[in-house]
């Protein structure tokens, strides 16, 4: 995506947020791949339902979210899970695209970098209904989501530096 799609009308498509951890890449991979404990780590997700504590590439979860007094679920499908380096997912809701969700890796002298990353996946065809189900159930409008997850990130990502770097228990 190029900087220009990734901004077009006035809408940010696509945010990054990174964070330093000081520990190593297995632990914080473990954090975030983990996905039965994200609700520990995100200020909206708030629980996870998946047949496994660590998917794998292809596995399919559900997410169950609230903001304020809006609650919904989204489906997911695990689309990468690099060990100690990548994990990521997409996100549907009623068979409808909505996002691309993911975490990199990446190694650094004084630990890793953690960065999180969103791409807001309502374009093309369906893309109204998955906008106007995502303003329903979350009260968020399209054009204000970006700016939401940028927030949220931040939150999730010093929840997990902390957790982890203090070499807590990870359940």
């Amino acid at each position: 995506m190029t900087a220009w799609e990734a901004t077009s009308a006035g809408r940010e498509w696509a945010v990054e947020e990174r964070v330093t951890v000081n520990a190593r890449a297995e632990r914080v991979y473990a954090a975030v791949a983990g996905i039965r404990r994200m609700g520990r780590w995100s200020p909206e997700c708030w629980a996870v339902l998946s047949w496994r504590a660590v998917p794998r590439e292809g596995d399919r979860f559900v997410g169950f979210n609230r903001r304020s007094r809006s609650v919904w679920f989204t489906s997911c499908r695990v689309v990468r899970a690099e060990r100690d380096r990548e994990f990521a997912f997409r996100v549907t809701s009623f068979g409808l695209p909505i996002a691309l969700w993911g975490y990199r890796v990446e190694p650094r002298a004084d630990g890793v970098e953690l960065v999180e990353y969103w791409e807001d996946l309502r374009r093309g065809r369906g893309a109204k209904a998955a906008e106007f189900l995502g303003r329903t159930f979350t009260g968020t409008p399209p054009a204000e989501r970006a700016g939401v997850n940028r927030a949220n990130m931040h939150t999730t990502l010093h929840r997990i530096k902390r957790v982890v770097e203090q070499q807590g228990d990870l359940r």
